[in-house]
C-alpha cells in the first residue's frame, strides 16, 4: 500500500442527479426565508458544500452541527462560538435522540423575527416561515427533518444520496421546511477533505479504496489519538511506539503493521493465518463512524 496514494490525483464523484439537485437547490432558494445548513460536527469545514455555500451567502442562517454526540464536548463548544463570531448561530444537535432541535426551532424563529419588517414591507404578514434544509449526504439530513417533524416524512437511509425527491414539510404553525438531496460538488481539489468525508462516509466506500481510507484514518488516529487505538484494540502504547519507530520499514509499512495487529486481535484472519486487510478497514472505519472509538473531532477550531 502507499501512503501517497491519495495525494497523487483528484477525485471526481458527481453522479448526474446532483447537478441537476444543485440547480433546484439555486431556483428554490427564491422562495426561502432562513437556510439551515446541516454539518457534521466532527468535520465542521470540510462538511460544507462550496458550491451552494455561495448561493446562500444573502440568506438568514442557521448551523446545526449534527452528530454531536460523537464530536468531542469541548470543540462542540468551540465550534458554537466561532459561528457565532460571524454572526451565523450554530446548534449542536443529535438527530438520533432528538437533542438541540427544539434550540434550532427557536434559532429559525429568531432569525426570523430580525428581519421580519423586510418582509412585512413585502407583504409577507402572517405567512410561514419557509425554510430550506441543505447538507451534503449522509451528514444525518434526513434524521434531523424527521425529528424535527416528528414523523418519518424524510427517505432515510445510511448510504449516501437516499434522499432524492423535493418535499415541503411543516414544522408548526409558524415554520415550513422545504427538505433537499444532499449534494456534493464536482471536484474534491484538496484530498485532505476527500478523506475526512470518506472516514464520515459521505463519500461512499466504494468511491475510494477502503483499505486506503481505513489505512488513513489509522494514520491520523496514531498520530492525533493513540491512546483511542490503545484503549479498542488492547494494543500497548510500547507495541505501536515499537512498530511507528521501525527503521527497517517505511512509514506506511509501519502503519500497515499496526493495522495487521488490530486484525489478528479481532480474528480478520484468513486461510493460512492472512489478515485479511478488507475485514480490518471494515472494523476500523466502523469503529470510528459509531463512535466506539470515543468521541472525536477531527477538524479542531
Amino acid at each position: 500500500m502507499d501512503n501517497n496514494r491519495q495525494n497523487s490525483t483528484n477525485i471526481n464523484w458527481y453522479p448526474g442527479h446532483m447537478a441537476k439537485t444543485k440547480k433546484q437547490i439555486i431556483e428554490d432558494l427564491k422562495l426561502i426565508d432562513v437556510v439551515v445548513e446541516i454539518l457534521d460536527a466532527r468535520i465542521p469545514t470540510s462538511s460544507v458544500n462550496p458550491d451552494i455555500r455561495k448561493y446562500i451567502e444573502d440568506k438568514k442562517k442557521v448551523i446545526v452541527l449534527n452528530k454531536c454526540d460523537l464530536a468531542e464536548e469541548k470543540e462542540n463548544t468551540k465550534w458554537v462560538k466561532e459561528f457565532g463570531k460571524q454572526n451565523v448561530p450554530a446548534v449542536l444537535v443529535d438527530s438520533n435522540s432528538g437533542k438541540g432541535v427544539q434550540d434550532v426551532i427557536k434559532q429559525i424563529e429568531k432569525v426570523y423575527e430580525e428581519t421580519k419588517q423586510e418582509y412585512w414591507d413585502k407583504g409577507r404578514v402572517g405567512k410561514s416561515i419557509r425554510v430550506m434544509v441543505i447538507g451534503i449526504p449522509n451528514v444525518g439530513k434526513s434524521s434531523f427533518i424527521n425529528r424535527i417533524t416528528k414523523k418519518t416524512s424524510a427517505n432515510v437511509g445510511n448510504k449516501p444520496g437516499v434522499t432524492r425527491q423535493k418535499q415541503w414539510v411543516r414544522v408548526n404553525e409558524k415554520i415550513e421546511l422545504l427538505d433537499t438531496p444532499g449534494v456534493l460538488w464536482p471536484k474534491f481539489e484538496d484530498e485532505q477533505i476527500a478523506l475526512k468525508l470518506a472516514y464520515t462516509g459521505t463519500i461512499k466506500d466504494d468511491i475510494l479504496q477502503k483499505v486506503d481510507i481505513a489505512y488513513n484514518l489509522l494514520k491520523y488516529l496514531l498520530e492525533n489519538e493513540q491512546a483511542r487505538i490503545v484503549e479498542r484494540y488492547k494494543i500497548s502504547k510500547e507495541e505501536i511506539e515499537e512498530e511507528l519507530k521501525n527503521t527497517d520499514r517505511m512509514e506506511n509499512e509501519n502503519i500497515l503493521e499496526i493495522m495487521y495487529k488490530i486484525g489478528r486481535k479481532r480474528g480478520a484472519i484468513v486461510s493460512g493465518g492472512h489478515v485479511d486487510e478488507e475485514k480490518v478497514a471494515n472494523i476500523i472505519l466502523e469503529d470510528f463512524r459509531s463512535g466506539k472509538l470515543g468521541r472525536i473531532t477531527i477538524e479542531k477550531v
